[in-house]
């Protein structure tokens, strides 16, 4: 399963995921900057799966219909790696059950 982290998320949450994840950041794929719509496209040329994000604005910019992706929006009161730790578990959960949709909340 390919898995994209934000570039507001940590690098160090890549070490949450255990064997059988390939999971990548923007910064990794030099994405930085990119517009939400240009990123979907291109997570979607490149095969990726799953997104995983806190911006909230995401679900309201983009018509996620439109693309072969999940989208995973973390509900936190910041972007620190201890705080997001347990949520990034919580969606590992539900990926590894297929217990999601195209926009899954993890509060």
């Amino acid at each position: 399963m390919k898995i994209l982290l934000d570039e507001n998320l940590p690098i160090g949450l890549k070490t949450v995921f255990q064997a059988g994840f390939e999971v990548k950041t923007v910064r990794e794929m030099n994405w930085n900057g990119k517009k939400n719509g240009e990123l979907l496209g291109l997570m979607t040329f490149n095969g990726f799966e799953i997104f995983i994000t806190i911006d909230k604005n995401l679900k309201n910019q983009q018509n996620l219909d439109k693309f072969s992706i999940s989208v995973f929006l973390l509900l936190a009161i910041n972007n620190r790696r201890e705080t997001l730790e347990s949520l990034i578990a919580k969606a590992i959960l539900k990926i590894e059950s297929g217990d999601y949709d195209k926009l899954t909340v993890i509060s």
